[in-house]
């Protein structure tokens, strides 16, 4: 019993570290503003160059994610279920995808789990422009003026997206 000693402490650090962690990202939730979002100019899968501002007038849910991620995999049904839902009403759904491979490995990820929306390949510019994201999946919502209202850090259900989204409809 005596040898485990020496673990404890690092024990207790990384639980420590663990804690923190979860209670930042808990505090993401929620977070809003009003600065407008950075226009970009990214190619799809198909190698058409797609900007932001082709969406002008939208509701916009801006996800930068990768196929390596989780949780990223884990909101991909939610986004293809909110898409099929709400587009008719002005809603456009994004996807960027980050540190994910060629645009090949991509296109067999997206046809896989049947993604409905624009998925296009981000670079470190883009996740330098919306404040050098360091942590996936981070989603934003974007308003019809252009202005981001919403950042998530992280895993969310289904109802958090779908509850804003009906408060910028």
């Amino acid at each position: 019993m005596l040898k485990n000693k020496p673990l404890i402490p690092i024990i207790l650090l990384l639980l420590g570290v663990a804690l923190f962690s979860l209670g930042s990202f808990g505090k993401m939730e929620g977070q809003s503003s009003s600065s407008p979002a950075p226009d970009f100019a990214l190619t799809d899968l198909e190698g058409k160059t797609v900007k932001l501002s082709d969406f002008k007038g939208k509701v916009i849910l801006l996800d930068f994610w990768a196929t390596w991620c989780p949780p990223c995999v884990q909101e991909i049904p939610h986004f293809v279920e909110l898409y099929e839902q709400y587009k008719e009403n002005g809603f456009q759904m994004i996807g960027i995808a980050i540190q994910s491979g060629s645009v090949k490995d991509v296109k067999r990820f997206v046809e896989k789990h049947g993604i409905n929306y624009p998925i296009l390949m981000g670079n470190k510019e883009i996740t330098k422009e919306y404040g050098n994201i360091n942590a996936i999946p981070t989603t934003f919502f974007i308003d019809r003026q252009g202005r981001i209202v919403q950042k998530y850090i992280g895993y969310r259900a289904k109802e958090v997206f779908e509850n804003k989204l009906k408060a910028l409809f």
